[in-house]
């Protein structure tokens, strides 16, 4: 009997199209020999669909028709079963989709951000991604800067603040951030894919970018502008007691700083790399990079070191991406993905790790994790409530 992997994508998110392509990819990549594919779609208003017109991506051009063409379902447990229930069932017969791997291919908030992955934990199932810790960490970038900094591993200067900051005394935030010094990046603190991101040169447009990027988030990341660096990147596989490093990329960028059309749409001046068809086109696919980054031996065993501490301390599992700025002979840690878009598959298939085997590993990863949990003990056999005799307090 094949083993049943559903994949999880889409949800509230303002990555949600991305989560659909990179989801897309992964549902072409999966070993159909192997598993029983199930993709669930979790629609903007965070419904849930299952259905075969989801394996087809220009079905994804209007969503609410391809909405019509599937099943809405809720995620119910019944002891150790996790499985998939339509929420109209049929008057006969009830029709439950059994799951034995959540395959998490979501983006940003609702999904890469650790509320996905304690639904996952609630209902006893394993699933790809980092745990909530790591996904929650990984998701928010001040939080992400903060532990990053204290194990040490080197940043560009940084600070940040919040949209209350800003109403309670705005004054006072604008001269920080003077003070801080021009020019300077402001990001939202939780998204990716490049939105929201903009680059403050001069003071006169500092208070309106500022409104501009309080627009996707209350609070704001704010890093020194760096001129004249490399992009690079390093992807990671875990399962907690092993780890494998890709190859690094140097992504080529289309403007200051690579944009969310350089990313996706990839209009960006340099080389593409090859790519597979099937199942892989769009999302990080399109991005344009060399792979390998051209560096020195000895920078490129730095920045795998370094990438693999990130990825350690931030409680990292499964496949993520971390990136870096590279100028001259300096390394600065920007930031961990705990999902990258498309996995970085890219990266993989130049280790001799085809996307498929990627998606080998990552369940086989899952598996292993949730083996392991099941052997810890997470409560004591008591019940102090047996022995309760008081009152209402």
């Amino acid at each position: 009997m094949k083993m049943r992997i559903a994949v999880f994508f889409g949800s509230k998110a303002c990555e949600h199209e991305i989560s659909c392509i990179s989801a897309n990819q992964v549902l072409h990549a999966l070993d159909q020999d192997k598993y029983e594919v199930i993709p669930v779609y979790i629609a903007k208003n965070k419904d849930f669909y299952i259905g075969e017109a989801l394996f087809d991506l220009s079905n994804y051009y209007d969503l609410d028709a391809l909405c019509a063409k599937l099943t809405k379902v809720s995620l119910c447990k019944d002891g150790h079963k996790t499985y998939l229930r339509p929420i109209k069932e049929g008057l006969f017969k009830s029709e439950h989709t059994d799951i034995d791997v959540a395959f998490l291919v979501n983006h940003g908030t609702n999904g890469e951000d650790g509320t996905l992955q304690g639904m996952m934990e609630m209902m006893d199932i394993p699933y790809t991604s980092s745990g909530v810790l790591g996904a929650a960490i990984g998701q928010d970038k001040v939080i992400m800067k903060e532990v990053l900094s204290h194990e040490g591993l080197p940043l560009v200067p940084w600070t940040y603040f919040r949209a209350l900051d800003l109403k309670e005394d705005k004054d006072g935030l604008i001269s920080k951030l003077k003070d801080f010094g021009l020019p300077l990046i402001l990001k939202p603190a939780n998204l990716g894919s490049s939105i929201g991101i903009e680059v403050v040169h001069e003071e006169a447009e500092l208070e309106a970018k500022i409104k501009e990027v309080l627009r996707y988030d209350d609070k704001i990341l704010v890093e020194k502008y760096m001129s004249d660096f490399k992009e690079v990147n390093c992807a990671i596989i875990g399962d907690g007691e092993s780890f494998r490093t890709s190859v690094l990329e140097e992504v080529l960028k289309d403007d200051e700083i690579l944009s969310f059309d350089g990313k996706y749409v990839g209009n960006a001046k340099g080389a593409k790399s090859k790519l597979p068809t099937k199942g892989a086109k769009g999302g990080m696919a399109n991005t344009s990079r060399l792979v390998p980054a051209p560096l020195s031996d000895e920078m490129t065993e730095e920045i795998k070191a370094l990438a693999l501490k990130a990825y350690r301390v931030l409680d990292a599992f499964g496949c993520a991406r971390i990136d870096f700025m590279v100028i001259e002979d300096e390394i600065y840690l920007t930031e961990l993905n705990t999902i990258p878009g498309s996995l970085a598959f890219y990266l993989w298939k130049e280790v001799d790790i085809d996307f498929t085997k990627e998606c080998d590993i990552l369940i086989e990863n899952a598996i292993k994790r949730y083996r392991h949990k099941e052997k810890m003990s997470f409560s004591f056999n008591t019940n102090i409530l047996s022995t309760f005799k008081g009152g209402r307090s």
